[in-house]
């Protein structure tokens, strides 16, 4: 059990050592991972299946529809499978590196998006036989296809920015409160 207060800078929690912080937060991040790309690895393989035939309406604009793409964000270097792969293990190593210090729970989880995202999509451009491509399902009419991987690797760079500026915040709040007044 933890006690409230202990994501904050300086903070922790009492009996608890910063080592085992850092190791809670590290198992978050990579519990967080773990299922994102469960999730993403999941239902492209339901859209591979179940999406074969043709696009299934959804609601409004919103359709599954069945895509390939070789290249990354909105098909930006189609084609260019090998320098991707190069490009996206070393944004998965330095996103790792980098999580090993996050400071609060909220930051973990956001870098567990970013690398269950990132990993999700490197295993179709490796194990999957479609030449290096990622399945994208998600139409939308009015925003590129994308897939639940894209959406974690988005949703978490927010999840983390938030975390991160919320962090400096209450460090620099900290930081001024303990200057005080002579």
């Amino acid at each position: 059990m933890t006690t409230a207060g202990t994501d904050r800078p300086g903070v922790t929690g009492g009996a608890r050592s910063g080592g085992a912080v850092r190791r809670r937060r590290t198992a978050v991040g990579l519990l967080v991972a773990v299922l994102v790309v469960v999730a993403d690895q999941v239902t492209k393989s339901l859209a591979v299946s179940g999406l074969s035939p043709g696009p299934v309406h959804v609601i409004g604009p919103f359709s599954l529809e069945l895509s390939y793409n070789t290249g990354v964000a909105f098909s930006v270097g189609s084609g260019l499978t090998a320098p991707i792969v190069v490009i996206v293990v070393v944004v998965v190593a330095l996103v790792a590196w980098f999580g090993r210090a996050v400071p609060n729970t909220a930051a973990a989880v956001g870098i567990g998006m970013i690398l269950g995202g990132a990993i999700g999509n490197l295993a179709d451009r490796l194990f999957r036989g479609h030449h290096g491509a990622v399945i994208d399902f998600v139409y939308s009419g009015f925003w590129p296809t994308f897939n639940v991987a894209d959406a974690s690797i988005v949703c978490g760079c927010v999840v983390l920015g938030l975390a991160l500026w919320r962090s400096g915040a209450t460090r620099s709040s900290a930081e001024h409160q303990g200057q005080g007044v002579k």
